[in-house]
């Protein structure tokens, strides 16, 4: 049995994705009625928190594997990789980014600790550090769909995107046989490293109309997030990120997701296509 410890955008393809491989796979989630669409697709989904230890051991019973992807809460992450100690699984694929102590980035800092939990905890693990996801820029959607145009504190800066949908199948591929996998690293990425000026000249072939990437100042960003409904620490989180990348921090490439698929990564173009009906 693998478990997948949330139905989010990585959690329910990587949960489908097993499923369709005939692999026994569990959800754990707080609203079993949001995952409908998973149950029917073959997968087990169990009512539990991450912030309740035993709700977890619960579902952790006769599981393997784990698939770890969550917001990345420390606590709440560490309390999956204690459970999963205690119940001896064999290996945890950890969904992570670029992650650091000394991060200015809180996200990244606790990214940090809960990987050093990890590894403390003697499972043996991989570490799955991802580029921003492709389906970030959605957020843009209502936004693009109304006015034509976005913006960032991205500037000129570069990111080696990739699509969340490979992140799902690199994590159910890894679940699915771990052995060659142990205690590795992989850094997955799209197939080339592009600017917000790019993704507005595909987006304007697609829509067949002109769309305008405004760049913004990190306050501007932030202030544009939380007025979205974001909340202020994880808006100032997101603007401090996209800051970062304003300075090169995401112009990074790998060949990790086709050599571990045996396929290219899908280009932002496919992406954007596949995903029209959003933007129009």
């Amino acid at each position: 049995m693998i478990l997948v410890t949330t139905a989010g955008k990585v959690g329910s393809e990587a949960v489908r994705l097993l499923a369709e491989r005939q692999m026994p796979v569990r959800v754990l989630v707080r609203n079993p009625a949001k995952a409908k669409a998973l149950a029917d697709a073959g997968a087990h989904v169990v009512v539990g928190d991450l912030e309740v230890p035993a709700s977890i051991d619960a579902a952790m019973a006769g599981v393997t594997a784990v698939v770890l992807v969550s917001p990345a809460v420390p606590a709440q992450e560490l309390n999956v990789v204690a459970s999963a100690a205690r119940a001896g699984v064999r290996h945890i694929v950890k969904a992570t980014s670029k992650a650091s102590p000394d991060s200015p980035i809180a996200r990244r800092r606790g990214q940090s600790e809960i990987e050093a939990g990890l590894a403390a905890s003697g499972v043996p693990h991989t570490l799955l550090r991802s580029n921003a996801y492709m389906q970030n820029v959605l957020a843009w959607a209502p936004e693009i769909a109304k006015t034509s145009g976005f913006g960032s504190a991205v500037g000129k800066g570069r990111t080696g995107m990739v699509d969340a949908r490979d992140v799902a199948a690199v994590a159910a591929e890894i679940a699915a046989t771990p052995a060659a996998h142990a205690n590795k690293t992989y850094w997955l990425s799209g197939p080339q490293s592009i600017s917000n000026d790019d993704v507005a000249a595909v987006l304007s072939r697609l829509l067949a109309r002109t769309i305008t990437y405004r760049e913004l100042s990190f306050e501007e960003n932030k202030d544009g997030m939380i007025r979205a409904g974001v909340p202020e620490p994880i808006a100032h989180m997101n603007a401090q990120a996209l800051s970062l990348t304003a300075e090169g921090d995401a112009e990074w490439v790998t060949q990790d997701v086709p050599t571990l698929l045996g396929r290219q990564a899908p280009s932002f173009e496919q992406f954007a296509a596949d995903y029209a009906a959003s933007f129009a």
